[in-house]
């Protein structure tokens, strides 16, 4: 696949560049900050080799490509950007790039002018016009965001923007100790060489740093210096804590996990901001982050760190005892209300929890039941595919059920269930049902940002894990059978 010819069709239908004003990607997806963006647009992205679905999120164009594949093609978009903004002139550089969206044949391009032409030239009617329906899209675009942009949506936006970085980290020590916990039991002995060991502490690894990556990218996320969310997040994991006794007792090293290093991190960029405003300029580099680690780090021990203790505890205990007490009926009801989640792209949120599960429990017991849904996901779009007569579904669903087996649930949504309607609903009944059979087992997973059948091998219950797939993969195709659908006509 040519990524550099796949990128360069996104920027021909998302440019010019001026009309970008982010690019970023996540696991699965390019996103987009647009000024101005239609539906045609849209139906022609979706149209490019490679594209498995398009996601109109109000402030931000979702481009799905999948994994591996979003990180090559971010990667050669991102260079078509850079290479078109250096090559604008200065005037285009200072507002839209006019040329690019349309004239009549005959219209005179903005900013040209020549040695007999020493004046600007004049604009015509065509480039009013253009001039004229790039304000009004830049307007409506704002009062999107502006929408859009509500405290809430903007917490679960850093949150998230915190924690995806952090998932390749998660994904290489969970398999890891999943696989050792496989060959362990399948050869006892094994547990007792060098070599096991030494990967057991890699499969640990991701725990000894969390606290750093998260306290990093925490500060760099609320606008203070990352380094110092580093090392606050570091101060609250140093082993030289049990050493102290503060009030009734020594300090717990990690106590309140991530909860308690997101707080001091937003502290951290909080007290930095200000003292930046109040320390003269000649001192600010040395007082400014002092006083930034002895502010913060006070109230973190004192205050922070119990209060994120008990948040931590709230969590843990809320996660546990729903899917312990509730058992198949509380994995039927996650299982099957995750995909609307997916679906938004709001999935990402529920990091922060698995992260904290992970740092408690060595495991995640909410990843198998929400895993789910993509299995009944799977299964409705086969159930579309034996019943439909339509030669380019039954294509598209050719081409992303493999990925949708491997965890990847995005083009199923947007490609097959979704427009059709009824076999969503059926992908939701087939992902409640796997649910509910992982949460009555109690099945736990030892990672993060993986799910469908690579998940397995992370799992302390592989064969169970995988009864709970198959029984949503089941449960989506009958759901989606007797539920039915409208096939679609073939086109012309």
């Amino acid at each position: 696949m040519n990524y550099t010819d796949i990128a360069r069709q996104v920027f021909a239908l998302t440019g010019p560049a001026d009309n970008i004003e982010s690019a970023t990607h996540c696991m699965t997806r390019l996103r987009l900050v647009l000024r101005t963006k239609n539906l045609a647009q849209i139906e022609a992205l979706k149209k490019i080799e490679g594209v498995l679905g398009v996601y109109d999120a109000g402030e931000e164009l979702q481009i799905i490509f999948g994994p591996g594949r979003v990180d090559r093609v971010t990667e050669a978009f991102l260079q078509e950007l850079k290479a078109a903004r250096s090559s604008a002139s200065p005037a285009a550089s200072d507002g839209p790039t006019i040329g690019k969206v349309g004239l009549s044949d005959g219209a005179q391009s903005v900013g040209r002018s020549t040695a007999t032409e020493p004046t600007a030239p004049v604009e015509s009617a065509a480039q009013a016009a253009a001039k004229a329906e790039i304000g009004d899209g830049k307007a409506l675009h704002a009062k999107i965001r502006a929408k859009n942009a509500t405290p809430i949506k903007l917490l679960f936006k850093r949150i998230a923007s915190i924690f995806i970085p952090l998932i390749p980290a998660f994904i290489a020590c969970g398999l890891i100790s999943g696989t050792l916990n496989v060959v362990s039991k399948v050869d006892p002995a094994f547990a007792q060489t060098a070599v096991y060991q030494l990967l057991a502490i890699g499969g640990s690894t991701v725990f000894w740093g969390m606290n750093l990556f998260v306290g990093y990218n925490a500060a760099k996320e609320f606008g203070g210096t990352p380094i110092l969310g580093g090392i606050l997040g570091a101060l609250l994991a140093h082993p030289g804590l049990a050493s102290v006794e503060l009030a009734d007792g020594p300090l717990v090293p990690g106590r309140g996990g991530v909860i308690s290093v997101l707080l001091v991190a937003a502290l951290a960029a909080f007290v930095e901001k200000r003292l930046r405003r109040i320390i003269p300029e000649m001192f600010s580099l040395f007082l400014t982050p002092l006083f930034t680690f002895l502010i913060a780090g006070t109230i973190a021990i004192c205050v922070l760190q119990p209060l994120g203790g008990f948040l931590s505890d709230c969590i843990g205990t809320a996660a546990t005892s729903a899917i312990g007490s509730g058992g198949a009926i509380t994995g039927f009801i996650l299982g099957g209300t995750f995909l609307p989640m997916v679906m938004l792209g709001i999935h990402q949120t529920l990091t922060p929890i698995h992260a904290e599960l992970l740092a408690r429990y060595g495991v995640t017991i909410l990843l198998p039941v929400l895993a789910m849904a993509g299995a009944g996901q799977v299964g409705a779009s086969f159930a579309v595919y034996c019943k439909t007569k339509n030669r380019f579904l039954k294509k598209t669903i050719a081409s992303a059920l493999p990925v949708g087996i491997m965890g990847v649930g995005e083009p199923l949504i947007y490609g097959v269930t979704l427009p059709l309607g009824k076999p969503f609903i059926g992908a939701c009944i087939g992902g409640a049902c796997g649910g509910a059979v992982q949460a009555q087992f109690m099945v736990g997973a030892a990672t993060l940002g993986i799910s469908g059948l690579p998940l397995a091998a992370a799992t302390d219950q592989i064969p169970v894990y995988l009864l709970g797939l198959v029984t949503a993969y089941i449960g989506g195709f009958i759901a989606t059978w007797l539920i039915g659908f409208d096939d679609p006509p073939e086109e012309s």
